[in-house]
Order: structure tokens, then sequence, then C-alpha cells
């Protein structure tokens, strides 16, 4: 029996925030939309669970009634040293805390309701074609055919993507790991603290349910030097902060065992790649204090959706839209990542980190404008 091919407009691999998103946006103007998504919601995802307040409107535009979901509001900032320091700071913007399990289920259901084929636990296995003759689409579920390919899928580039060397900045050559879980401590839910230690450091954030966000990045040296055990790690490590020793010993853990994600590096890559528009962690990976990265990928979702839109409607053609979105993610985002790399510079060193929180804490001002790198303006 021949397997039917299903055809779209867009296509869109990968089913998290920007990938939602864009689908979403496009559903509203009439585009015909498929999303591929490898797991199947509500699923947890590594991830600090801390979005700025930039991103507010944005997603009651998208259909989410944020305002009804009493989500806690963040305008207070704590940053410690190994060393026992803690700089205390206000946030400005600030932002709100809300699970990933959560957002990307309902950004899930607003999609599934406007109309967009959601394909869950599918896995894309091939794209071929070109921006002239439209694309076919390999999948676990079938084949299908789109105009456009958008790829959403993270951090880790599929092998049918062909990724392409950038002179962009690199915050280093370390591969990291990213740990979560979720806790239940007395932790002041308009606050969101991040805590360093030795190569990485660690967030803590009020979430929904009343839970708390525990998220920490690190080498994955410091792993393998404690022999691939995360638990031993954490006491021979992070606890050497004595911030983190207080959480880790004082809090309940609601997860037996924590979400890891491993490999992980920091650079970025393209918005294209043989005619695929790239959004998200696909287009670059960045460092946490290169400044919410939910954001930045949720407004790479507006502005790509905008150039679609136009290609659509016989506004540009495609080159022209691959070479608008690109200059647009470059304008948008250009100063908050370099921002973020020297940053990062600045944490994860005993000395360094410690002398830097010091000189801050005697230079509101400077705090003040470093906070601002980190977060956009309203969209």
């Amino acid at each position: 029996m021949e397997t039917r091919t299903e055809h779209f407009e867009c296509a869109v691999i990968g089913g998290g925030l920007a990938g939602l998103c864009l689908a979403i946006q496009l559903a509203d103007r009439g585009v015909a939309v498929v999303v591929f998504e490898k797991g199947r919601y509500p699923f947890h995802k590594v991830c600090g669970e801390y979005i700025s307040m930039e991103s507010w409107p944005f997603l009651e535009s998208l259909g989410l009634p944020l305002a009804d979901l009493a989500l806690p509001k963040i305008d207070h900032l704590g940053i410690s040293s190994d060393r026992g320091f803690i700089l205390n700071h206000s946030l400005g913007m600030g932002g709100f805390g809300i699970s990933r399990y959560s957002l990307d289920s309902y950004l899930f259901e607003i999609a599934s309701r406007k109309g967009v084929r959601v394909v869950q636990e599918c896995r894309v296995t091939d794209v071929q074609g070109n921006p002239a003759d439209g694309f076919e689409i390999h999948t676990t579920a079938g084949g299908f055919t789109s105009k456009v390919v958008c790829g959403s899928y993270g951090k880790y580039t599929p092998q049918f993507v062909h990724s392409q060397e950038t002179n962009a900045p690199h915050a280093d050559n370390q591969n990291y790991i990213g740990v979560k879980y979720h806790i239940q401590t007395d932790f002041p839910a308009d606050r969101i603290e991040l805590h360093n230690f030795r190569d990485g450091y660690c967030g803590i954030s009020t979430v929904d349910n009343g839970w708390r966000c525990l998220c920490y990045l690190t080498t994955a040296r410091n792993l393998l030097e404690n022999g691939k055990n995360v638990k031993q790690m954490e006491e021979a490590v992070l606890f050497q902060n004595p911030f983190l020793k207080n959480y880790f010993q004082n809090s309940e853990f609601l997860n037996v065992q924590p979400l890891i994600i491993s490999n992980v590096q920091f650079e970025k890559k393209q918005t294209d790649s043989n005619g695929i528009f790239l959004l998200g962690d696909a287009a670059g990976s960045i460092t946490p204090l290169c400044g919410n990265g939910m954001s930045m990928g949720m407004r790479a979702s507006k502005m790509l959706a905008e150039h679609l839109i136009l290609l659509f409607n016989g506004k540009q053609n495609y080159e022209f839209a691959l070479q608008n979105y690109h200059r647009a993610w470059d304008a948008a985002f250009g100063t908050r990542i370099r921002a973020g790399y020297h940053l990062q510079k600045l944490f994860g060193k005993s000395r360094t980190t410690d002398l830097a929180l010091k000189a801050l804490d005697k230079s509101p001002w400077l705090t003040s404008k470093l906070v601002a790198l980190t977060h956009g303006d309203v969209f």
C-alpha cells in the first residue's frame, strides 16, 4: 500500500518555543503549517525557565492568557561567588517564571487549535529539494512536501543539515553539560539568583506550581573528573559555593533524577542552511549570560514570520527572504551575544568572579547597564 504524501506551505522541524511560536503566527495568517516534534507534549526540558518581560505582550498576542496563570514576576537579582560574596541588584524590566513543561504544552494546544498539523514522536530523517522546486521531507511518520522548511531543532544539528563555519566569537572551546531540577525550598518568588562555582554557574528562580527551577551549566571536564557521577560532582564542585550547598542540602527535590543534556557548545551558527531557515538554538546556541535565550528564540520567530509572510504574499523572493531575515537577526541579537561572551569570561573562575562582583557592587550604574544588555525591548 502506497504511503500518502502530505503537502504544506511551511514545515517546521522541532516543536520547541521558537518552532511553535512561528507556526502559530503563520497559521494566524492562513499559512498551512506542519510541525515535527520528536517528543510528546507535555515534557520537561533543561532550561532556566526565566523569561524576560519583553516577551509578555508577544505571548499574549499568540493567545496565551498569561494574566490568568498567576505566574511569579521576578525583579530582584542575586549573584554569588564561591567565596561567599553575593551581589544584590534590581532587575529593572525583570521577567517571569514558567516551566517549559507548562509553556510548551500551552503553545502546542494553541497551535493545534489554530489548525497547525503537529506530528508528535516523529523524527525528520532527511530533507531534499531547493527553494525553486520545493522540499521533500522524510520522517518516521511518512513523507511530506513543503514550499518552505524551517529548522527549530535545538542545540543538536541533524545530519542532513550542512553547517557552515562562522567568524563569530566563541565563549571557549569547552563542551558543557546542563542539569536541571525542580525543587521546593525557602526562596522569594520575586527573585532570581546566579551562583558561581568552578567552571560553571547555577540559576535558581520560581516557576508555576510554586516550584523553584534549579538549573546549572558546567564543563564536561568537571563531570569526567568525578567519575561521570553527577551527585559526586555536585558535592565536590558545586558545594564549594556556600549558597549552593545550602540549597542542595535544605530543599526538597521533586525529581528522582535530574534532567541532563550533554555536549553543549556555545557558538553562533547560521540563520539558514541550503535554503532552510533556522531559528532558536538551531541558529546559534548562546550562553545563558547573553540574556534570555527563550525571549530571543521567540523574537526570532516573529522576525522570521514577518519575512515568510512577505514571501508567501509575493512581496519578496526566497533569496531576499533569507538575506533580510539574516540582517534582522544580526541587528536584533548581535550586541546581546557579544555582551554575553564577554560576561561569560567574568564567571566560573573563583578569584575573577569574586573580584568582578565586588567591583560591580560598588558600581550599581554599571551593573544596571550590564543587566540591561541581557534584556531586549518589548516586542
